[in-house]
């Protein structure tokens, strides 16, 4: 099954699909073990962040920015590289392919300004 459009079943479909092959992947895996000790919970969490990234829904009320400064030592560029290949291959492998570009430019948008606030944080706290 497929999703052909940006819309909430997309992302049900999505979350779990990507999230089940992150926490089996080598190098993210231990990462997010780590970092979440109630998984339905995060799979919700993410799932209203998704929706409001993408549907403007308003559902998300968190921070992502603190929350990846809190694991900022385990997020190294490689993690975020596999991180957005593995969010590349569930996409294009579950949505339309208009609909998984979407989801994949929307994806490298944030890696990128999650980075790049780590690393204001990390040059902040070393001056």
């Amino acid at each position: 099954m497929s999703a052909c459009s940006i819309d909430e079943t997309a992302i049900d479909l999505l979350v779990p699909a990507f999230y089940a092959r992150v926490r089996a992947d080598a190098l993210l895996g231990p990462i997010f073990e780590s970092a979440i000790d109630d998984w339905p919970h995060h799979l919700a969490k993410l799932k209203d962040f998704w929706s409001s990234v993408m549907l403007a829904s308003g559902r998300y009320k968190g921070q992502p920015m603190p929350a990846h400064i809190r694991h900022e030592r385990a997020l190294s560029e490689e993690a975020f590289a596999r991180w957005l290949a593995i969010w590349r291959e569930t996409t294009d492998e579950l949505l339309a392919p208009a609909v998984a570009r979407a989801f994949q430019d929307k994806a490298g948008r944030i890696a990128e300004s999650l980075q790049l606030g780590m690393q204001f944080h990390r040059q902040r706290s070393a001056a």
